[in-house]
Order: structure tokens, then sequence, then C-alpha cells
């Protein structure tokens, strides 16, 4: 099994990323799992102070489950993924079945952050984009998916996304394999990236 980090900042265009790679490749040959499904569970928190709890460290996620999920993947083992809300901000009781693949996708801010998740990767990619670029895409998709103003999103930008990008995002980039600038536009990193997935496949069937 052929496992990808993909990380980069939020806004930084690693989901349209994802979906292009997938676009390129054989219907059903790649998983994806997104880091966010892995936050810990924060069901037990009163929810007016769900909003203050930090999703952009480390200690946010669930790093043992996502980890044992890999690990039962790669033995051909199905895994049941975690949902969750971000509008309660707390884990949903359905999960997702997901079978083993050849290709599996990690997507999300922090993936390359674990030094025992990257041990698991065959590429590392990070995502870069202008910190401006991002700021407009995260104030377009949660005013319209998430519920928020874009007053609520500027404000937890300054106060919490910019200072923790700094802190933990932006020095994963130093593992990365591959740097994509420009996101999704970077047809060319894409295109890299998915004829390296393709010879893989090639030398696994």
């Amino acid at each position: 099994m052929l496992i990808i980090g993909i990380a980069g900042g939020t806004g930084s265009g690693k989901t349209t990323v994802v979906r292009k790679i997938m676009e390129r490749l054989p219907q059903g040959e790649v998983g994806i799992i997104s880091q966010d499904s892995y936050y810990k569970d924060s069901s037990h928190v009163p929810v007016e102070q769900r909003q203050n709890i930090n999703f952009d460290e480390p200690e946010a996620f669930d790093w043992d489950l996502l980890l044992e999920h890999l690990k039962m993947l790669k033995k051909g083992q199905p895994i049941e993924m975690p949902t969750y809300s971000y509008l309660t901000c707390s884990r949903l009781p359905e999960t997702v079945h997901m079978d083993p693949h050849d290709v599996v996708v990690i997507e999300g801010i922090l993936v390359l952050s674990d030094p025992r998740l990257r041990k698991m990767m065959d590429i590392k990619v990070f995502v870069d984009a202008d910190a401006d670029d991002r700021l407009i895409r995260v104030i377009a998709r949660d005013v319209v998916e998430r519920g928020r103003t874009a007053e609520e999103v500027i404000e937890r930008y300054q106060r919490v996304l910019k200072p923790m990008h700094m802190l933990h995002i932006e020095p994963a980039k130093r593992h990365a394999n591959i740097i994509v600038p420009e996101g999704g536009h970077n047809e060319v990193a894409i295109n890299l990236i998915t004829d390296y997935i393709k010879g893989k496949l090639n030398i696994s069937m």
C-alpha cells in the first residue's frame, strides 16, 4: 500500500490537489483519509466553550486512532473512520467504512507534524499558498459551510490560525518531499505526483 501525506495551511488548496490527483487515477484505486475526521471528541466540553478550542495544534488530534487505522489498512483490514461536525465541534456517532486500497492519501493541516505518521508515508507533500489567498478561501468556506460570519472568521484567523500556522504548520514544510506552490493551480506538480503514483501502481500489479 502506498501512503501519501498531503499537508498545508488552512485554505491552501489541499482538497483541490487531492481531487485533481484522484481524477487522474483509476476509479477505486485511491482511498482518502481526512485528518479533520480525527479531531478529538469535544462533546464533553460545554457548547459555549467549544468555539474556543484550538483546532490548529497537534494536541487537537487523536493521533493514536489515526495511526491504528493506517496500520490496519496496511494489514489488509477495513476501518471505520470517525466523522466530525464543524457546526457542533464534536465527533458524530456515525462512521465511514473504508476498505484497504493500493493508494491511501492522508490530507490535513498537520499530517506532516507527527514523526510516527511521517515514517509510514511513501510521499510527503506540502501545499503552499499566499497567506492572503488562504484567508480569502477560509472566509468563503467558513461562512457558507460552518455558519460563521466574516468578522468571526477574521478574528479567529488573527487569534488562532495565523500564529498556529507559523508555529506548527509552516515548520512541517521541511519534512516534505514535494512542495506545491499555488495549490490546485499547479498542474505540473500535480502531474508529477500522479505519474509517481501510477508508476508505483504498475510495479505492484
